[in-house]
């Protein structure tokens, strides 16, 4: 019965050896996972998963064989005060292009966020459509499913894009750096950020010196010497999640040519904007962050720095502390932007929009000031002018 589970994990290049497989139904027939579909998802990724980075690929894996099955952890308390049915978008309301250009923002982020505080604590019941309270499918910049060009979406994915806050807990995948590269012109591109030099231990055989040196003694003389390596260091932050959504197959195809070229290599995730902290797994983003403090002291000036996103966000993440989309970030994002640029100061943002788009974003163009206009697309030419610049 679990057969088909065991080849479609392979099929999938989950690393799964048949010493491992027994391991499970040993454990299965000793019925530690019970009878909750739960526990033998978890028993079955404990066993058969010997690196985190293979997670995604076995969750997707397990959800297609065991199709039906609710994913794991979605009763996680999200610590909210909202009621949770509330959250489900019970009606969805589709206005015109003139009823949405009468919907007028309510006067600012702070205007925004104090009028949000009175509407919880006046509010009484659960409320669909409308202009006003919270709840679902109306006009009004708090809930979610209907329209307003500056709100607060609380509870399921958004559809317009407009929102400047976001009430909820929000779960994004790794990006997966074994994705086979639809071309190899991306890693030809990052190979214009080179410095080879011999370093380390003498482990490769000098085959001229060796020749010269048994010439002159008489005997064989073999001598060896490093092997040559790229000592090019970068620091790679990439944006995750919301409008980097559609954006995925191509940051992995980057994520994965630059494990391959770059021997010092390190990376690290953020969402829109860099704030005080970012993380290495989107699965424990937030309880296992990373302060962004930690990285300015540990990684010295002569890293290189890139960082990858569509820079497309609501201008207060930018500018304003608490204006992060997730979080209330005491310092705005701004101000980390230029801590980094004064840090590394061999910086490029790839961003993957069009470059014909930049301009319909204000996010966009507050970005590419803060990084001294080193903005490139995420194109060969782009990626091109991107390393020649960083190798300067």
């Amino acid at each position: 019965m679990l057969l088909p589970f065991f080849t479609a994990l392979r099929d999938a290049k989950v690393p799964v050896s048949m010493k491992e497989w027994l391991h499970l139904m040993e454990a299965m027939d000793g019925d530690v996972a019970g009878r909750r579909v739960e526990d033998f998802y978890h028993l079955s990724r404990a066993v058969l998963v010997k690196d985190e980075k293979h997670y995604d690929r076995f969750d997707q894996v397990f959800g297609k064989v065991f199709a039906g099955v609710e994913t794991v952890g979605a009763g996680e308390d999200l610590t909210t005060d909202i009621p949770e049915d509330w959250l489900k978008l019970l009606t969805e309301k589709f206005l015109t292009d003139e009823e949405k250009a009468q919907i007028e923002a309510l006067g600012g982020f702070d205007k925004l966020m104090e009028t949000l505080r009175q509407r919880l604590e006046e509010q009484q019941g659960r409320h669909e459509g409308g202009n006003r309270w919270i709840g679902t499918g109306g006009t009004s910049p708090f809930g979610h499913g209907g329209y307003n060009p500056e709100g607060v979406r609380i509870g399921g994915p958004g559809r317009h894009g407009r929102a400047v806050k976001v009430w909820e807990k929000r779960e994004y995948r790794n990006l997966d750096d074994q994705v086979e590269l639809g071309t190899r012109n991306i890693k030809v591109a990052l190979r214009r950020l080179r410095r080879f030099a011999r370093q380390g231990a003498p482990d490769e055989l000098d085959m001229d010196a060796t020749i010269d040196g048994t010439a002159r003694q008489g005997w064989l003389d073999i001598h060896m010497r490093p092997e040559r390596r790229n000592t090019i260091k970068v620091l790679l932050f990439l944006d995750i999640g919301g409008s980097m959504d559609a954006h995925v197959k191509m940051c992995e195809e980057l994520f994965s040519a630059a494990k391959t070229e770059f021997k010092h290599l390190e990376f690290f995730y953020f969402h829109n904007c860099l704030y005080e902290g970012v993380w290495k797994d989107n699965r424990r983003r937030h309880s296992e962050k990373i302060p962004t403090w930690e990285l300015l002291h540990k990684y010295p000036g002569d890293w290189r720095a890139i960082f990858v996103g569509d820079a497309t966000m609501s201008p207060y993440e930018v500018t304003m502390p608490g204006g992060s989309v997730e979080h209330w970030n005491e310092e705005a994002g701004a101000v980390w932007m230029k801590r980094a640029t004064q840090q590394w100061d061999k910086v490029a943002w790839l961003n993957p929009s069009p470059e014909r788009y930049w301009g319909y974003s204000a996010s966009v163009g507050m970005i590419r000031e803060l990084v001294d206009e080193r903005m490139y697309p995420l194109t060969l030419d782009g990626l091109e002018k991107a390393m020649r610049a960083l190798a300067k």
